[in-house]
């Protein structure tokens, strides 16, 4: 029996990116039809024959989250009614990963109830990327293969010359502090904290700096970002305790129209974000790299039934 195909599809969400990891494995995009009916209802159908081939599935949860979400639930399914040998969900951005434990009374553990939609659709393995909290992975009946985006950022971080004595790794928020804690072992550079005070869903008041910055360039480490308030207040922060730059590395940029707002007022030099959804620069300092290499190369090992842990690796380290 010969060894069962390599088939790549996407959604809708980030058909970009899609296309890149393509490009850098040497396989085509596969043949899907992805829409919707009048009534919003979505609709797939897989043009081409996946009997026994072994399906990847590329679909971001972004915004419209929950349109996107059904897409890749229905992708699934199909791909399963069809006799895929397997089927691994390429998941750039896991969506509600925010809403992972009941943090107040009545109310759900949403980022477990997608996990458990998408095994239930017929999922045999999830490959994504910087969840925004490691325990998601245990949510998942399934394997899970968790890359992170540092190696994609450490490579333009040393490109524009900001590895050095004179950096600082600073986490905006007390939850990003492990985050933050292994992009400054791997640069080799200093550490600080904002202790911040959330005073609404959209506003965000920081309230004190851990860390000497005085003189030094920043560079703010998070996962998420939607409205930015995070991001700005404790760039304005580093500024006013004498920061020479502030940079901000950002995996996710869900950016809303307050967030465009908020970058054009200044207080960060550079946002470095990845293409794990769709971003657009709108003129601002907004740096997107790309991480198709990277999830293409993941691709390739799971493919191959071979380790992924040298994606963790980054040069010379």
């Amino acid at each position: 029996m010969s060894a069962p195909g390599l088939k790549v599809f996407t959604g809708n969400s980030n058909r970009p990116l899609a296309e890149q990891i393509c490009a850098s494995i040497g396989v085509p995009l596969g043949e899907a039809t992805v829409t919707s009916f009048p009534d919003g209802e979505s609709f797939v159908k897989i043009n081409e024959n996946i009997r026994g081939q072994d399906v990847f599935i590329v679909q971001s949860t972004c915004t419209p989250t929950n349109h996107h979400l059904m897409e890749l639930l229905i992708m699934i399914d199909a791909a399963r009614r069809a006799s895929a040998h397997r089927i691994t969900t390429v998941i750039p951005f896991y969506g509600y990963a925010r809403q992972d434990r009941k943090d107040q009374p009545r109310v759900p553990i949403t980022a477990k109830l997608v996990a458990n939609l998408i095994v239930a659709a017929g999922a045999n393995r999830i490959l994504t990327m910087d969840l925004h909290s490691q325990q998601i992975q245990g949510f998942f009946d399934i394997p899970v293969d968790h890359l992170f985006a540092s190696p994609v950022f450490f490579d333009h971080v040393e490109r524009i010359k900001m590895r050095s004595d004179n950096m600082v790794v600073v986490s905006p928020d007390v939850g990003g502090m492990k985050m933050a804690a292994a992009y400054a072992g791997l640069m080799g550079s200093q550490l600080g904290m904002v202790w911040k005070k959330r005073t609404s869903a959209t506003t965000v008041e920081s309230v004190n700096i851990v860390g000497d910055v005085k003189g030094r360039d920043v560079l703010l480490v998070d996962d998420i970002t939607e409205t930015a308030g995070t991001l700005m207040n404790a760039a304005k922060l580093m500024r006013e305790h004498g920061a020479l730059s502030v940079r901000a590395a950002v995996s996710h940029s869900l950016l809303s129209p307050m967030a465009y707002d908020r970058l054009k007022l200044g207080h960060i030099d550079e946002l470095i974000t990845t293409n794990s959804i769709p971003v657009e620069p709108r003129g601002l300092p907004i740096t997107v790299l790309s991480v198709a290499e990277l999830l293409g190369e993941a691709i390739l090992r799971i493919h191959n039934n071979e380790s992924v842990t040298g994606l963790f690796k980054v040069k010379g380290f």
